[in-house]
């Protein structure tokens, strides 16, 4: 599942980057019309000062996303999508190994406690076998040692139900550093960009608008992306979280009401 979801990251960054180089040619081929734009009429001046991204309406949102892209300065927004892709790979498997890992526990515990009635660990182990999720290998290793006393069989449980967590909080520790990577990112390309409006500055050696406005559009156009990746990836790394600490409560409960049915059939 890792591999698949990896490539799917590696193909989506070759799209963004075939789509960058596309927006670069489409950029160099409207350098003419961008001429003839300067001596536009001031009405249409006066609308582009009203919209501060200078998107038309008639604009597709992807074509003013690849632009922002572009004037962010591809070195630094490229890190920053690259951290996006990676974290949304990340964040996608684990919530769908933790879909997979949900259990109908009540009709689990029903059919374990039927089985050993009937026919002993040996059955029980075999539905536990043909169930999927965490809470149906925990009872599997219960049952494996079942012979061994209702106290070894409660901390196996125990004990197996702290491997089954790490299983699930795999790659959070991952997702966690492109949390943190991403804003990082926009804020050095921030501290780049006012170095570059500085330098344009003192090659100029006056302080005029126009000198500082491209250095400073990178360092808020860098800024406000790895802010957006930041927020992204927090949301799903908290639904990610939530889920965990659901599952873990089922598990534990779900241990407790197995050593009871143990018990009672000990009897």
């Amino acid at each position: 599942m890792k591999k698949i979801f990896m490539f799917l990251a590696v193909a989506g960054l070759m799209a963004v980057s075939a789509q960058y180089a596309a927006a670069q040619e489409n950029d160099e081929a409207a350098a003419p019309a961008s001429e003839e734009a300067v001596a536009a009429p001031a009405e249409d001046a006066a609308d582009a000062e009203v919209d501060p991204f200078n998107v038309k309406s008639d604009v597709p949102l992807h074509q003013a996303l690849k632009t922002k892209f572009i004037e962010g300065g591809a070195g630094f927004m490229t890190l920053v999508i690259i951290c996006l892709i990676l974290g949304l790979a990340i964040a996608i498997e684990r919530i769908l190994y933790l879909s997979l890992s949900k259990t109908n526990t009540k009709k689990l515990l029903a059919a374990v406690e039927e089985a050993l009635a009937n026919g002993g660990a040996e059955a029980a182990k075999e539905v536990c076998k043909n169930t999927r999720g965490p809470i149906a290998s925990i009872f599997y290793q219960g049952f494996l040692r079942m012979d061994q006393g209702i106290e070894v069989v409660e901390k196996t449980v125990v004990s197996y139900g702290s491997v089954q967590m790490s299983l699930m909080e795999s790659g959070l520790s991952w997702l966690s550093l492109f949390i943190a990577i991403a804003p990082s990112l926009g804020f050095l390309g921030t501290v780049v960009g006012m170095i570059q409006a500085f330098d344009a500055i003192q090659a100029a050696g006056d302080i005029s608008p126009n000198v500082v406005a491209g250095g400073m559009k990178v360092a808020l156009i860098t800024t406000v992306g790895g802010l957006i990746v930041a927020v992204i990836l927090q949301l799903f790394y908290n639904y990610i979280l939530s889920q965990i600490d659901k599952l873990s409560v089922e598990m534990e409960d779900a241990s407790i009401s197995l050593v009871d049915i143990l018990v009672k059939n000990a009897k």
